[in-house]
């Protein structure tokens, strides 16, 4: 079973960066799409950033282009969210995701078949 691990959310003031870490228990066909995801109170999961373990392009959601920068330590089999410019909207839970090779950089939460258990952002005025 694939396990998905997410690290280093917490409360943070507007302004400020955060880094999340995302440990995976495989690099594999089925896991070399990830992603990250987040889900505000009250609000459907909405996508934040794509990459693969493979290389290539990232993928980014409009509203965190330019502040967020997805990346990964292959060695390490862990990828990172490096949040800088925090902004209150940016307050939610975010979810690590893995999908199969096949997807592409997929913004599509239905492609992803992994996931983990979530870290809550806080981002206070």
């Amino acid at each position: 079973q694939v396990q998905l691990v997410e690290s280093g959310g917490g409360l943070v003031q507007a302004g400020g960066s955060l880094r999340l870490a995302c440990a995976a228990s495989e690099r594999t066909d089925r896991t070399d799409t990830m992603a990250w995801f987040r889900q505000a109170p009250g609000k459907e999961r909405e996508f934040v950033a794509a990459s693969r373990w493979s290389g290539g392009s990232v993928f980014y959601s409009d509203s965190v282009k330019g502040r967020f920068t997805f990346s990964s330590d292959n060695t390490k089999s862990t990828v990172f969210l490096q949040m800088a410019s925090l902004e209150q909207q940016d307050t939610a839970r975010y979810y690590c995701a893995a999908g199969p090779r096949r997807i592409g950089i997929s913004s599509n939460e239905r492609h992803y078949n992994y996931w983990g258990q979530g870290t809550q952002v806080t981002v206070s005025s």
